[in-house]
């Protein structure tokens, strides 16, 4: 089961789906469109409020004209040891300065969390039994020190531990 997490809470309803052959979106749900999919979409009409799914080969800098008209990005991650997803949520952040949603779906680890959040991203699909369950108990792993700057900082920490000098 799939549950959309933010640092608020797990969302009650979520309207956007990603289609398949064997699921296709309802009354009431929004679709997220692949990368290709999207582009010719948003080409042949004035929609607004879209959603398109970046696959960890996909070019996110093609979305740099459109993203007045994405309400959410969702970025794939196919597999747990596949990073590329931070590289796309920190481009959509600090590049291209994407003030929507960016939501991180598939294999989402509880210990990636902070640090996804760190790169910009702001809600999860979540289907990680371990993952579901810290997140329902409020135990989000935190990370001491940081050595390099992001997207989105944490607050607690002052300084990167690289630029630190011994007195």
């Amino acid at each position: 089961m799939t549950r959309i997490w933010k640092e608020s809470g797990f969302a009650g309803q979520d309207p956007w789906i990603i289609e398949t052959e064997e699921l296709k979106a309802g009354e009431g749900q929004k679709v997220l469109l692949p990368l290709e999919d999207f582009l010719t979409a948003v080409e042949e009409s004035n929609a607004v409020d879209l959603g398109v799914v970046i696959a960890p080969a996909d070019d996110v800098t093609k979305l740099a004209s459109y993203l007045d008209r994405i309400a959410l990005v969702a970025v794939k991650f196919p597999a747990y040891n596949d990073g590329r997803g931070f590289s796309h949520a920190s481009l959509l952040r600090d590049r291209l300065n994407y003030q929507g949603e960016v939501r991180a779906v598939g294999d989402v680890l509880i210990d990636q969390i902070p640090l996804m959040l760190r790169t910009g991203f702001d809600s999860f699909a979540v289907t990680n039994a371990v993952a579901l369950a810290r997140l329902e108990e409020n135990r989000l792993p935190g990370i001491d020190n940081h050595y390099q700057p992001a997207a989105r900082g944490d607050g607690t920490v002052a300084g990167y531990s690289w630029r630190r000098r011994s007195a």
